[in-house]
Parts: C-alpha cells; structure tokens; sequence
C-alpha cells in the first residue's frame, strides 16, 4: 500500500489554532502532511516567507510526518509533486463551501486523482481567520490560545518593532 499524503495550503500569515487543528486531525486521516505555504507576489503578508516557514516548522518540530516547504502556482502542480493523493481543507460556513467547491472540482479536473478533503473545525476554533488574529492584535487585543505561542511571540515582536502597526 502507498504512502497517503494530504497537501495542507495556505498563505499562513500567521498560523493560528483554526489550522492547527485542520493539520493535527488531518494527520489522522494520512501517512504523512506537506504544509505548502503560499508565495503570492500581488499581496503583502505581515510575515515574509521565510518568517512562515519558520514559525510552522518550530510548531511542528515535535510532528515527524508533517513538512513544510513553499510553492507558487497551481496547488494541483504542487500536489503532484509532492506526490500527494488529496488536498486537506477547512470549511468554517457556508460561505468558505462556496468559495472552496468550484476550486475543488476545477483541481478534480486538472488532476483526476487528486481528492480534496472537507473537514470542519472544532467548535472553539470556528471563528479563528489570519485576518481577524491580526486585527485584533494591532489593536491591541489578546490572542492568547488563538495561535500557538511561538507565533504570539513573533506576532508581538513584529507589533513593537513597528510601533504597533504591523507594517
């Protein structure tokens, strides 16, 4: 039998519990889990791609089977090379299963074999979004247990050094 392996991507700017979540139950359902973080030159992340990349391999550090690397593209290309059977992702509402469904069957199209995986989140981890994690912290709000703590310190060393506008 073949090694099953789920791609997981997103831009992860930053990692928060919601996606924590998605990865550590979606490793139950595969061998192994390849985090492709998002290079996408039209926007303007709050942490480079370097800053990603390390942030979700210090979380993971413990996780033999997930890792982590980067890609542009189309996510089917990625998966490929990977060698990935199905694509991992999360719906919080209704409104993500619009957005996700037509990727999804698109992605079907391309690549015949690759299978997308729908799983939803934990109840206390349904609202978490990267937008809303930052938000909230440069307003000066608490996200405490919204993201792991290594990203809550990256999230306040970024705020002081900018004198708090996370540019």
């Amino acid at each position: 039998m073949s090694e099953r392996v789920f791609v997981f991507a997103g831009s992860f700017d930053p990692l928060h519990r919601g996606h924590d979540d998605l990865i550590r139950r979606g490793l139950g359902l595969c061998d192994r889990m390849v985090l492709g973080v998002l290079v996408n030159e039209n926007k303007k992340p709050l942490f480079g791609v370097e800053e990603r990349l390390e942030m979700l391999r210090e979380v993971y550090s413990d996780e033999s089977r997930v890792e982590v690397r980067t890609f542009s593209g189309l996510l089917v290309d990625f998966a490929r090379e990977c060698g990935a059977s199905a694509v991992l992702r999360g719906l919080r509402s209704g409104t993500d299963l619009d957005y996700e469904l037509p990727m999804s069957l698109m992605n079907r199209r391309m690549s015949p074999r690759l299978e997308t995986v729908f799983l939803l989140p934990s109840p206390d981890v349904v609202d978490l979004s990267s937008s809303l994690v930052k938000e909230i912290y440069r307003l000066g709000g608490s996200v405490d247990g919204a993201v792991p703590e290594p990203v809550r310190r990256r999230l306040q060393a970024r705020f002081q050094d900018d004198g708090g506008t996370g540019s």
